[in-house]
């Protein structure tokens, strides 16, 4: 973050003028009205507590966290309620994962889109939920009354796990909501937030993919932009109005507030805010740990996941099977894939460490004659990355190459600890039930499974691994079949294979009519998978506990010392933890580098110009090329005669805000969150306000698809639409 180099070189304690910009920062809705100021500088119209408000309904009431059942408060994408009837944007990468759980060769949803012209049409999701805000609160007095000063930072982390239980406990006691307390500032402060969950969500439409992924990986974190990134689902709820499982019972939930739908053109320079979920950022890590960022993290995933790309690319490209079965899996492996390699190109294009080291010096300078524990924080940081870092590359080789690269080894260990509850007599009385979840899973898995995919990238993996990872740390099973099969890791996975009951689903179900716990614990894919976990735990239980806990210290005391030196200024942002945030700014064009500049938006103009039949990621379907060469725009054509496909803002976003809104200074809807741009690509670690731009899906584009390309006047009709 520049502004605590500048703050802290001018050896400032006060907030300036131009210091603070209002296009950096995620900041807390309950705490928004201190930044009320600044956002009528940049055009906002309605007041703090039309955002939030715990006694009216407001915008946030209309905010949805999408997450999964086992993990409700982790919010992969953001969503925006749109109707009186619970309907509810995000993007098509969102939904991407649920179109293609419902897509077969007969039903091809990710090829052809889907639509539900009524609400009997509508596809039930289980365990997708939806998460909106009730209320946030302060809680750091009552968390830090339970902490000491003496207290080591594993004993720490506990206090903190059992006081946040009891406070997210009482608050919520006798209502239908949930909660949880979530740090902030990297333990200095404490939050409490209380959501009502609803666990009934239903796919009403999306685009298709050759719209919804238009560029691709190509594209992907870069702008121009002329994807269709939206896709549209609808809350249900019991009949009594609260949060309930799937049932045909259920109703379409009446929400507090909806989001208005803008058909209004934009200019450079209009307000603009998102509401979302943003997932992680990390503006306070120091040089030592954008070190390891860098050289470790980010460049060992992008290497890895090439590996395992480039085969699903040609596996997909060879079969309509195995491309509707693999593509949700590969897109959740292209998108950071892609995402570590630009932002690594960004770090260094922006020199981020020298400005990182910057600050350091400069935080030195002001802990001298302090409390001994902000002096001591950067050598304990210093100190910790620097401890772990021989097991750091180990264990990224393990995580990406064997244990998150391949699916069948970690499958084959968690049917393995499964089946061994059956000899437990603590489970004597659940044995059916545990058949039962065994055989559930492994249907859920071996749907979406091929064995030449799985076997051609299990074999690529391995041979990755075993020859760039150090020695001292392999997994025993990649060195004996190096030996065994003398470096032919080809002839080691045909054997593997032809020996495992995890091979395919017909070897898989045969063994489950008759589960053999000692045939198990000799099958190669379950010693292999077991080796390389175990593995796993083995090296990151060799890291110092000491420089581990030190490193934790000194984080937060850093962190602690940064908000120090700025105190008097109005508000620092945390950084995010998907917990619902505002980032606020402006419509606005850019110059990315000498002798280039870019418009603030894209027109379907460029849609046409890009088109490749050759290529996948450039398709552009007969209706939408037959509607642009009729300018069949409808009401949705700007001034000039275009339909705007995307336009570019300023705003502070990350992942997680995928789907958010972005809304007008009255807060009406005029864009989807969907992207950053590469340029930019520091922003989680080191935002640059003169190139972060947040890429948008223009709402008219959105209407028009709709309306124009597929027809559902039926959603058109419930949505509100200024105009």
């Amino acid at each position: 973050m520049r502004i605590k180099s500048i703050v802290l070189a001018l050896g400032l304690l006060i907030a300036l003028p131009g210091i603070a910009r209002a296009d950096e920062g995620m900041w807390l809705l309950s705490l928004i009205g201190k930044n009320y100021t600044d956002m009528q500088k940049a055009g906002f119209k309605l007041t703090a507590e039309d955002i939030y408000s715990i006694n009216q309904n407001c915008i946030k009431d209309a905010i949805v966290g999408l997450g999964n059942e086992g993990s409700p408060f982790w919010h992969f994408c953001t969503g925006e309620i749109i109707s009186d009837q619970g309907l509810m944007s995000t993007n098509h990468h969102c939904g991407y994962g649920k179109l293609q759980e419902h897509s077969t060769v007969g039903h091809d949803y990710l090829r052809d889109g889907f639509w539900a012209y009524s609400k009997d049409q509508e596809l039930p999701n289980p365990g997708l939920t939806a998460s909106i805000l009730v209320r946030m609160e302060d809680v750091t007095d009552q968390v830090k009354a339970a902490l000491s000063d003496d207290m080591s930072e594993s004993e720490r982390a506990r206090a903190i796990r059992e006081v946040s239980d009891r406070i997210a406990k009482k608050a919520v006691e006798g209502t239908i909501y949930d909660a949880q307390v979530k740090p902030m500032f990297n333990g200095n402060q404490f939050f409490l937030f209380v959501h009502v969950i609803y666990k009934d969500v239903r796919l009403v439409g999306a685009p298709p993919s050759s719209m919804g992924k238009f560029g691709g990986d190509t594209d992907n974190w870069s702008w121009p932009r002329h994807t269709c990134d939206f896709s549209m689902f609808r809350i249900y709820t019991a009949p009594d109005g609260n949060p309930a499982e799937y049932s045909d019972a259920n109703i379409p939930l009446k929400p507090k507030h909806y989001l208005p739908v803008s058909n209004r053109e934009l200019k450079d320079g209009d307000f603009a805010m998102v509401m979302g979920f943003p997932g992680t950022t990390d503006h306070f890590l120091t040089s030592y740990g954008l070190e390891e960022t860098m050289n470790i993290t980010n460049k060992l995933r992008y290497e890895i996941r090439t590996v395992k790309i480039n085969i699903l690319r040609e596996e997909m490209a060879a079969s309509q099977e195995t491309r509707i079965k693999y593509a949700s899996k590969y897109a959740s492996c292209s998108n950071y894939w892609k995402y570590s390699n630009e932002q690594n190109k960004a770090l260094k294009n922006l020199n981020t460490m020298e400005v990182k080291r910057q600050v350091e010096d400069e935080y030195r300078a002001w802990s001298q004659g302090k409390d001994p524990k902000y002096a001591d924080a950067l050598p304990l940081i210093k100190k910790g990355y620097a401890d772990r870092a021989p097991y750091q590359s180990a264990i990224s080789y393990l995580a990406e190459g064997l244990l998150s690269g391949p699916e069948l080894l970690m499958q084959s260990v968690r049917v393995y600890r499964t089946l061994e509850m059956l000899d437990n007599p603590k489970y004597a009385d659940n044995r059916d039930a545990i058949i039962e979840a065994i055989l559930t899973d492994a249907a859920e898995f071996y749907k979406d499974y091929n064995e030449v995919t799985e076997k051609r990238v299990m074999t690529a993996l391995m041979e990755y691994v075993y020859a760039n990872m150090e020695m001292k740390f392999m997994p025993a099973f990649l060195v004996n079949a190096d030996k065994k099969f003398k470096g032919n890791f080809t002839k080691y996975t045909d054997d593997m294979f032809a020996k495992s009951v995890f091979a395919n689903k017909e070897a898989f179900d045969k063994f489950m009519q008759k589960p053999d716990m000692k045939k198990l614990a000799k099958d190669p894919v379950y010693l292999a998978g077991k080796d390389a976990y175990d593995k796993y735990i083995e090296i990151r239980g060799m890291i110092p506990k000491e420089s581990t806990e030190g490193l934790q210290r000194g984080i937060r005391n850093f962190t602690d010392g940064i908000l120090q030196i700025n105190k008097n200024r109005k508000l620092m942002s945390p950084d995010a933890n998907s917990t619902i945030r505002l980032t606020y700014g402006n419509v606005k064009a850019y110059d990315p580098k000498d002798a280039v500049s870019y418009s603030f938006y894209t027109t379907m103009k460029g849609i046409i110009e890009k088109e490749d039949p050759t290529n996948s990621e450039f398709i552009v379907p007969e209706r939408l090329k037959m509607l642009y060469e009729a300018k069949d725009f409808g009401p949705y054509a700007n001034s000039k005669g275009e339909l705007v496909t995307c336009f570019v803002t300023n705003n502070d976003i990350t992942g997680g805000n995928s789907g958010s809104p972005v809304m007008d200074a009255e807060g009406n809807l005029i864009g989807l969150a969907f992207d950053g741009n590469s340029e930019a690509m520091s922003g989680d670690i080191d935002f640059e306000e003169n190139l972060q731009r947040c890429i948008c899906l223009d709402s008219r584009y959105f209407l028009w698809v709709i309306d124009k390309y597929a027809g559902a006047k039926n959603l058109i009709d419930e949505m509100t639409i200024v105009k």
